[in-house]
């Protein structure tokens, strides 16, 4: 497995998750352009990052063949990487993901201010598991 490519994923997202709570201000959201793109942004390269960490996991480990970016933390919970109970939010992330990426439609600020203010943890929670399993298994 290409341990320093996840590493350097896992790195990014700690740094998106530290960015964020350095310099957000989730009260001005909604008011403020430049406050909800470089917050959007932030969320957006941290969530491709952890995408990119469980492409690398499917590929490697060889668990199926994903149609969707969603389906890959499907696999990689099948596989004990992340809670099994945690692929449904996961795929949620994944969905925010795809509409900011996409441009299917404007993201609300309110959306934007939720994950902002109860999900970095979750970033957080899913570069730990990965470290830690990657640490005691030798993966």
């Amino acid at each position: 497995m290409d341990q320093k490519l996840v590493e350097k994923y896992a790195a990014h997202i700690v740094e998106a998750v530290a960015r964020l709570r350095r310099h957000a201000r989730p009260a001005d959201l909604e008011r403020d352009p430049v406050q909800y793109g470089f917050v959007v942004h932030e969320l957006q390269t941290a969530v491709q990052a952890a995408i990119d960490v469980a492409a690398i996991l499917v590929a490697e480990r060889r668990l199926g063949e994903p149609a969707t970016n969603r389906e890959l933390f499907d696999l990689i919970a099948r596989d004990g990487w992340v809670d099994p109970d945690r692929s449904d939010l996961w795929k949620r992330i994944v969905s925010f993901r795809n509409i900011v990426v996409h441009r299917y439609l404007t993201v609300d600020a309110q959306i934007v201010r939720g994950i902002l203010e109860n999900h970095l943890d979750d970033l957080l929670a899913f570069v730990r598991g990965i470290r830690d399993r990657l640490a005691s298994s030798g993966n």
